[in-house]
């Protein structure tokens, strides 16, 4: 540890955002200060919805995972998550 860290007591909320927001926490810690953790079980959330697809686009996607061997809503959240994050 370079320095130690004086944290104030805060009188409001934008008090404390102003302090955390200036702090440079570089000037108090050393990387060797840090222990490596590992969350091995750590998933993303999800959430259920629900989506009207056409008949003839459910089975084409069926068809598709089914020649990939995965579950046909794993490929739809795929394309999904493909189409939203293209850059």
């Amino acid at each position: 540890m370079k320095k130690k860290l004086n944290i104030p007591k805060f009188k409001s909320e934008d008090q404390e955002r102003a302090f955390w927001g200036k702090l440079d926490l570089a000037a108090h810690f050393q990387a060797d200060d840090f222990d490596a953790v590992a969350f091995p079980d750590l998933k993303p959330s999800s959430r259920p919805v629900s989506v009207r697809v056409p008949e003839y686009l459910l089975v084409r996607l069926k068809e598709r995972a089914n020649e990939l061997n995965i579950p046909y809503q794993s490929l739809m959240k795929e394309y999904i998550a493909r189409g939203v994050l293209k850059k």
